[in-house]
């Protein structure tokens, strides 16, 4: 006689991407799809999660032990759709939707308040979509509109934020103004029992709440919503689906909105896009006199004036290593190095010089001029903050994503864009070398170059407010990027960038994966070539694919090999 009852069960061991049935014992009577268990795997003793109810009949092993609450059941559709979007085991999205201790019972939810009348007024209602809002707009009115739109409808309103830092600045504010709000690992209870609001970063897509009302994600565009560490995947994507699957309003900020960003709906723009933006002054290295340092003189004269207010930070310096290899600068002219093929920086390759894709392996001269004397102008954070204490005469502190938060800052700060975390309110702000942004070998190079002056922004303030600057110094002064920072202008950028992603078939109009490793070969040579193309070689190759369904179907169909491979969906 079979069992009783059973359930489907996923583990955690996750090079085992399948579900195994389980019988349930005495001892396991509550368990509810969605619950994490633990069970005999293999004569292992190993947790996993109820994924589905089972009904065969044969003799089953029963589960050992009923460990609490995991991801609600609503929600697990969307987390098999992520497990083949990114091409990721199940088990490492049900784990991120997990509590990191056992939870065994639930509070309940409070109910939802309205606004009081002064606070309501406060809040700007704009239609679901996409809103583009300059970066020193207070995005808390768009949160607010938000929450009134979605009150009354069953779930949570799910804000996310570029850090966990501003998550917690932002939940403070909304709990000054009434809102109920859960957030954290260590509130995993409140989101699983469906909070009002929740506030989170990147991880807050996968909040375990059981519906979703609605959903707000300010800086969508920002890398940090993208985990690097595999699966790769995206936090804005993830809850853009989630409110489909749900029928919920989702609202989008972005400083510079994507292709792939505009094609989530309704497109709005703040009224005064322009006043919001910083004060942008460019300074063009190539017209600089060479002995100038690190700092040209118009970048100097900024910095002295900073210096003579009386702000705690007045002047931060931000150099951001980009990219591979170093860029190169002709001597005599001061044009950088770029490949004639694809418009890449070239840097060194042995004797010669050349792109990342060496396209067109080269002699080191200057394409400009003729120039044969090239020079090096990239250098770290260290050797940075070393000479630029010596051309302000000042003391100054370094800071990187490794340095000690609890440090206290000197009226100078050099540093990656780590500054971003740590600085609030600054009188200018310096990109020693910008090229390393508009070159920078990847898709999204020059919406990722705006988007940090926009953060410099936060800092220094808005053109209305008249505060601070923030200086760009180039020697690609006539590029799009900078005209469109000088006139806070970028429907030209941003219809460019539209018809690069058209042409050359990248999201929302192609989907790509990168497959690296020993195994990359194996694995490339079991794919479909109707639904993908695949190019490179060795162990780094590209897949690209029509759309990102056929991108998944062509991945999941492969075996993967005993050697090494890392699949990267971008």
């Amino acid at each position: 006689m079979g069992p009783e009852r059973a359930v489907r069960v996923v583990t955690e061991v996750a090079a085992v991407d399948r579900a195994f049935d389980y019988a349930v014992s005495e001892a396991t009577t509550r368990v509810q799809v969605g619950d994490r268990v633990r069970v005999n795997f293999n004569n292992r003793s190993v947790r996993g999660w109820v994924v589905a109810d089972a009904s065969d009949e044969r003799d089953l092993k029963s589960l050992v032990k009923w460990l609490g609450f995991g991801p609600p059941a609503s929600m697990l559709v969307a987390l098999q759709w992520a497990s083949s979007r990114w091409y990721g085991p199940l088990a490492r999205f049900l784990s991120a939707a997990s509590p990191k201790r056992i939870v065994s019972e639930l509070s309940v939810a409070p109910e939802r308040r309205a606004l009081s009348v002064s606070v309501a007024a406060s809040a700007v209602r704009y239609v679901p979509g996409v809103i583009q809002l300059a970066p020193t707009t207070d995005p808390l009115a768009v949160v607010l509109g938000a929450y009134e739109a979605v009150r009354n409808r069953e779930g949570s309103l799910v804000v996310l934020v570029p850090t966990e830092s501003w998550g917690r600045r932002l939940r403070g504010r909304l709990e000054q103004r009434g809102l109920a709000v859960a957030s954290g690992d260590e509130e995993w209870d409140k989101m699983r029992s469906g909070w009002p609001v929740i506030v989170g970063s990147r991880g807050g897509a996968l909040a375990p709440t059981p519906r979703l009302a609605g959903a707000v994600v300010i800086d969508a565009d920002d890398e940090a919503y993208r985990s690097e560490a595999t699966p790769t995947w995206e936090a804005t994507a993830m809850l853009r689906e989630r409110c489909r699957l749900d029928d919920a309003p989702m609202w989008a900020t972005s400083m510079i909105p994507s292709p792939s960003l505009l094609n989530a709906g309704a497109f709005e723009r703040e009224r005064d896009l322009v006043g919001g933006w910083p004060c942008v002054e460019v300074v063009d290295r190539r017209s600089s006199d060479p002995h100038d340092g690190v700092l040209a003189r118009d970048a100097l004269d900024a910095c002295h004036r900073a210096l003579r207010g009386d702000d705690a930070v007045a002047v931060v310096i931000i150099s951001q290593r980009l990219g591979v290899g170093r860029l190169l600068a002709c001597v005599r002219c001061g044009e950088l190095a770029r490949c004639a093929t694809c418009g890449q920086a070239e840097g060194e390759a042995g004797a010669l010089i050349a792109c990342r894709d060496a396209h067109e392996p080269r002699e080191q001269f200057c394409r400009h001029c003729g120039a044969t004397a090239l020079k090096r102008v990239r250098s770290g954070v260290t050797t940075l903050a070393r000479d630029v204490a010596a051309q302000l005469g000042q003391d100054v502190s370094e800071v990187t994503a490794t340095s000690d938060t609890s440090a206290t800052l000197a009226r100078v700060v050099v540093g990656t864009e780590a500054i971003f975390q740590r600085v609030r309110r600054a009188q200018v702000a310096v990109f020693v070398d910008f090229d390393q942004y508009l070159l920078a070998p990847r898709e999204s190079a020059r919406r990722q170059a705006v988007i940090a002056v926009g953060k410099a922004g936060r800092l220094v303030g808005s053109r209305r407010e008249a505060r601070g600057s923030v200086v760009v110094q180039t020697r690609r002064s006539n590029d799009l990027v900078i005209s469109s920072l000088v006139s806070a202008d970028f429907d030209e950028l941003i219809r460019d960038d539209e018809q690069t992603a058209k042409i050359l078939g990248l999201a929302p109009y192609g989907a790509r994966a990168e497959v690296v490793g020993a195994g990359a070969q194996a694995f490339v040579d079991q794919l479909d070539t109707a639904l993908v193309r695949v190019r490179g070689g060795g162990e780094h190759f590209e897949v690209r694919a029509v759309d990102n369904d056929a991108l998944a179907r062509a991945l999941s169909s492969v075996v993967r090999p005993s050697a090494r491979v890392r699949v990267a969906v971008n």
